[in-house]
């Protein structure tokens, strides 16, 4: 069965992630919360990285309840700081706390981080390969940085809006390919 390129067939983890959740719209806040964390944290690395280090950010982060990561202090910064099993950048983790807060006030605003994201995003899936960025990971990411947010450039915007659905990217060759 092949896969999307970048999808490395000896790790499970990969496989699943590429199978069942890359591309499928699931836009619960909750999730949107869960994955713009992790996306953030990609930045510099692969997803790969991310990916096998998910479940300990689950742990680390309180399930990512955005309430509670919004309230972290210096002490629990510090313990994250401490932790192994995530991705240690001090400047990515006072980020999440940082952005947790503005995705609440977001949440406020407009009700949800959906109804946000809505404003700019076309009614329907947008189906496309081979980009790293768009007209719309550019806006999103230009509102969200100016709201405050860090390590959402639009790339990593872009990495986002396929990962939780809002965009298709499975390339031809791959056994979940659609067309528009």
């Amino acid at each position: 069965m092949q896969r999307c390129f970048w999808c490395h067939t000896n790790n499970p983890l990969y496989i699943a992630y590429h199978d069942k959740e890359w591309c499928v719209p699931n836009f619960n806040d909750a999730y949107l919360w869960e994955m713009l964390l992790l996306e953030s944290f990609q930045a510099g690395l692969s997803w790969e990285c991310v990916l096998n280090k998910r479940q300990n950010f689950r742990l680390a982060f309180d399930n990512f309840n955005v309430g509670k990561i919004a309230r972290y202090n210096d002490y629990k910064i510090q313990e994250l700081m401490n932790n192994q099993g995530i991705i240690r950048n001090q400047l990515k983790i006072k980020s999440s706390v940082n952005n947790a807060k503005i995705f609440q006030n977001i949440q406020k605003e407009y009700g949800s981080f959906y109804a946000f994201l809505k404003t700019i995003l076309p009614q329907e899936i947008i189906y496309e390969t081979g980009k790293t960025h768009n007209e719309f990971s550019d806006k999103i990411s230009y509102d969200l940085q100016k709201k405050g947010m860090k390590f959402i450039g639009t790339t990593i915007i872009y990495a986002y809006l396929q990962a939780v659905g809002f965009i298709y990217s499975h390339e031809k060759e791959c056994f979940l390919f659609q067309a528009a």
